[in-house]
């Protein structure tokens, strides 16, 4: 199998919709990286604080601004603005957020309601952020774009992963991963976070040049871990031959 690129990013999301944390590895399963998006702000009526609004997700201002951490099997750990960190395990975790986004909320666990938006995992390629930063005219950092993974494809190629659809990948020692199809993106690409500031134009550049898609979802066909550095493999569709 020819060798695409390699791993030179990977990033978890705890809670949805928060700041998430940078890794040199982990470990993978059916759902994706272990304890990725695995818990979420909750509405009273059960919609999950998210950048925007739909059937299953409600827009809450100010979820960005908040930071998430794992350590080993625990619940997470949230950061304030005002330097406060408390424990998901804790009650008073329910109280700080609520009045942090203003409205009655609590941190759940993943239920029967998934918290992915579209899939398990979330790729990206370094060509396809050297492509939008030509059209949008500045550097995006891929804290904006909320990837897992950050593919280093040594090229400018575009939007290359756009060609892997149906492909499948070969990731370090065990793991597997299909392409299911491209990432549609939305206004939360131009929304503030911690320590980023908010950015205009960026999503109509996704849209004027991409089709308002960047990056692409993946399932997983055989758990396994990664690591920073692991060299990724591609079979089927255009590497078949």
């Amino acid at each position: 199998m020819p060798t695409v690129g390699s791993v030179v990013e990977l990033r978890r999301y705890p809670v949805k919709s928060l700041a998430g944390e940078t890794l040199s590895a982990a470990d993978v399963d059916q759902r994706g990286l272990k304890g990725d998006r695995r818990w979420a702000v909750s509405d009273t009526d059960g919609k999950l604080g998210s950048g925007k609004s739909t059937r299953r997700f409600r827009r809450m201002d100010g979820l960005l601004q908040l930071t998430a951490s794992l350590e080993g099997d625990h619940a997470p750990t949230i950061g304030f603005p005002d330097g406060r960190r408390l424990s998901g395990e804790d009650p008073a975790v329910h109280a700080a957020l609520s009045g942090h986004v203003g409205r009655p909320v609590r941190l759940i666990s993943e239920g029967t309601v998934s918290h992915f938006d579209e899939g398990p995992l979330h790729l990206l390629t370094t060509a396809s952020l050297a492509a939008l930063a030509d059209h949008h005219g500045a550097a995006v950092t891929t804290a904006r774009l909320r990837a897992n993974l950050v593919i280093d494809t040594g090229d400018r190629g575009g939007f290359v992963e756009d060609g892997w659809i149906g492909v499948t990948l070969a990731i370090g020692a065990d793991l597997v991963i299909s392409i299911r199809g491209p990432m549609r993106r939305c206004v939360m690409v131009e929304l503030p976070q911690r320590e980023l500031p908010p950015v205009s134009g960026l999503l109509d550049a996704i849209g004027r040049h991409n089709e308002t898609c960047l990056g692409v979802v993946a399932d997983v066909i055989r758990p396994g871990s990664v690591h920073l550095d692991d060299p990724v493999e591609a079979s089927g569709g255009p590497f078949s031959h």
